[in-house]
């Protein structure tokens, strides 16, 4: 029900421009009737009744004029209607006095019954209308409100027993009486006869909200508000209570935005209508469309404020996002750099290996060939000089040394000092002149690449095993961590 008054709130300015254009209809009947005066006098009547709800200072016009051009023409019973109406106006322009001993003046028991309703239907209004005035004096407000009881009462007694205004005014009746159940169950049966655009249903709906909320049925009231607001808003009605409620219940509620809304709907329509009681009131809810601003923007700071700690928030993990992503990024290029790096070693092994495969199949060639030669010719005493020698063996053992060294220190450039630092201070080891690793190093460059087999290493570098078992035994004594020496040997680089 609340989506739908929302949505007639946006199409309040349509029921008003067609309530505009009807009035305009009756104008432009009224000034083409200048001497049809009873049919003018009817005509303003209408007019009046359009503009009581609409626009309070024009209905007062409309009913001044109606009652001076009825005296004019001798029609008293129309200068009485318009005299009621006019007196139930002038409480909501804010001349309350005077409405009241305008309404006091006409002697209600001496009026043809026809009259006597209209009268005691004015005087229910307008005393309705005093007591609101006196809402915050509880014993003049009860008086007031005795005597529009009482006007409803003989009211009542005067209208048909199966018409709506009958239901209406039972039901208004019960519930200012203390019935507000039966009031209730009598005007829910009246909601479903009566068009729900019209006053009736309106001031129906808005008596069952009272009494829902007498029963604590906060739903319920709400319900019945909206429904009656939406009434009023249908029918083009600017003096309205049921928005004002609504606007203050919601409030109550924690319906912030809603109850902003409704309340500066009401108060501007008071304005509007010129209706400086509905004004009065609806100006009491002024510090409660403040209160519902205030808070609306304390919500919406409280949001921004939220916002702004979830974008920094977001800022900060972007922040330790990319540092991440630059530090992997650099590790990434590192890694690229080491795996390039281990293929060039790869490479460069490949390289070194065939190298000395080239060169010792060379060697082989030539020694085949030289001895085949020797044989050939006879000279095996040679040979078997040369061979004795070790001329060849030393040669190919020398260009051996020289390979392995540079291939080792081109992988492992800070080998001398990464071993050095393991050795006493006194224990240093250093290259002979011309050499680029001695032969304690190249012992240790064996036990780095992970050959540890002193048999292995004695074939590879043309030593008996047991001087290498020697050379080892005496690495160790010059270290400065004998036990584990050779496993830090092991993890240099």
């Amino acid at each position: 029900m609340l989506d739908r008054l929302d949505n007639e709130l946006k199409r309040h300015e349509i029921y008003f421009e067609s309530h505009e254009r009807l009035i305009d209809s009756v104008n432009r009947l009224i000034d083409a009737r200048p001497y049809d005066t009873a049919g003018r006098l009817r005509l303003i009547e209408e007019k009046g009744d359009l503009y009581e709800s609409y626009l309070s200072d024009s209905a007062m016009a409309c009913y001044d004029l109606g009652r001076r051009e009825a005296i004019a023409a001798n029609d008293s019973a129309m200068a009485i209607r318009f005299t009621l109406k006019s007196a139930v106006c002038m409480p909501l322009a804010g001349f309350v006095g005077d409405g009241v001993k305008m309404f006091q003046s006409v002697d209600i028991d001496s009026l043809p019954p026809d009259l006597q309703e209209l009268a005691l239907e004015c005087g229910r209004q307008l005393y309705s209308y005093v007591a609101a005035f006196y809402s915050t004096y509880p014993k003049e407000y009860d008086r007031w409100t005795g005597m529009s009881t009482d006007l409803q009462r003989r009211l009542i007694d005067r209208l048909d027993k199966d018409s709506p205004k009958y239901l209406l005014n039972q039901g208004e009746y019960m519930f200012m009486t203390g019935h507000h159940r039966q009031a209730k169950a009598l005007l829910l049966e009246l909601l479903e006869i009566v068009p729900p655009d019209s006053n009736i249903a309106a001031r129906a709906a808005n008596i069952i909200s009272q009494a829902a909320g007498m029963d604590g049925l906060k739903d319920e009231q709400l319900y019945y508000l909206a429904l009656s607001a939406i009434a009023d808003i249908r029918s083009a009605t600017r003096e309205v209570v049921s928005l004002q409620q609504l606007g203050t219940n919601l409030y109550e509620a924690g319906d912030i935005d809603r109850s902003r809304l409704y309340l500066a709907h009401a108060l501007d329509n008071a304005v509007e209508c010129r209706a400086a009681m509905r004004m009065l009131q609806t100006s009491k809810s002024l510090p409660v469309i403040d209160r519902a601003h205030q808070e609306t923007l304390k919500l919406g700071r409280t949001r921004l404020y939220l916002a702004i700690m979830f974008l920094i928030l977001l800022m900060i993990c972007l922040i330790v996002v990319l540092t991440l992503l630059h530090r992997e990024m650099k590790r990434m290029k590192e890694l690229q750099k080491h795996l390039e790096d281990a293929n060039n070693i790869k490479e460069m092994y490949m390289s070194h290996f065939l190298h000395l495969c080239t060169v010792y199949m060379n060697k082989l060639n030539q020694f085949c060939q030289i001895s085949i030669r020797k044989i050939s010719t006879g000279h095996t005493d040679e040979l078997l000089r040369l061979m004795k020698s070790g001329k060849m063996v030393g040669e190919h053992t020398r260009e051996f040394y020289d390979t392995f060294d540079k291939a080792f220190l081109h992988i492992h450039p800070n080998f001398v000092n990464d071993v050095n630092k393991l050795l006493r201070a006194d224990e240093k080891l250093t290259p002979q002149e011309g050499e680029l690793l001695s032969t304690d190093l190249r012992i240790l460059a064996f036990i780095r690449l992970g050959v540890t087999d002193s048999s292995t290493i004695a074939q590879a570098l043309n030593y008996s095993l047991h001087t290498i078992y020697a050379y080892r035994n005496r690495l160790r004594n010059r270290a400065i961590d004998r036990e584990n020496f050779e496993m830090n040997i092991s993890r240099t680089g």
